[in-house]
């Protein structure tokens, strides 16, 4: 099965300061992951054409970065997701936009995990993180709630643990946000 997912948010911010949030990904610095909502974005070294990590049970390798502009992931992990995904910073005559895309074709397990599970956190988790890049940038975010659904698998997920959503205001914002 071919899967496209695309997700995107104008940002009123000239792309040099959105991409430096992008910059940040998985280090302790990071302002554009959701890591207080999500399981944390981490490489065996900082950011750049080879790191190898990934994020909870998704596992891929950075095959393309461009500092600023646009990282590009393989994924290598769960089972059955092959192809890409990437971030990118697209100047717009009025801000920048920041789109998330996902390019795989799936296969095995993940005819069944990707429609059930994992499209519906991917969703929410990319979501958060727009918001997180909103904040850190000093505007107020943009929060789309979680479906009952995503509520339902985060709170299965983690045995009833997982807490509520929570995006930080930028009066609030308290740490690497």
């Amino acid at each position: 099965m071919h899967i496209v997912n695309i997700h995107q948010r104008s940002i009123p911010r000239p792309a040099a300061e959105v991409g430096r949030l992008l910059d940040t990904l998985a280090s302790d610095d990071d302002a554009l992951w959701p890591r207080k909502l999500w399981p944390a974005m981490r490489f065996d070294r900082p950011l750049a054409v080879g790191a190898d990590g990934g994020h909870g049970p998704v596992g891929y390798a950075v095959v393309d970065y461009k500092p600023g502009w646009v990282v590009r992931f393989k994924f290598s992990a769960p089972r059955g997701f092959n192809g890409h995904h990437q971030l990118e910073v697209i100047p717009e005559d009025d801000g920048t936009l920041l789109r998330h895309t996902i390019d795989m074709n799936a296969e095995g397990p993940a005819l069944l995990t990707w429609p059930l599970a994992i499209r519906w956190l991917h969703d929410a988790c990319l979501e958060d993180a727009f918001a997180t890049a909103e904040v850190s940038l000093g505007l107020t975010p943009t929060v789309i709630t979680w479906s009952p659904w995503v509520k339902l698998l985060r709170w299965a997920m983690s045995g009833g643990k997982m807490g509520p959503q929570q995006i930080p205001t930028p009066s609030r914002a308290d740490s690497g946000l």
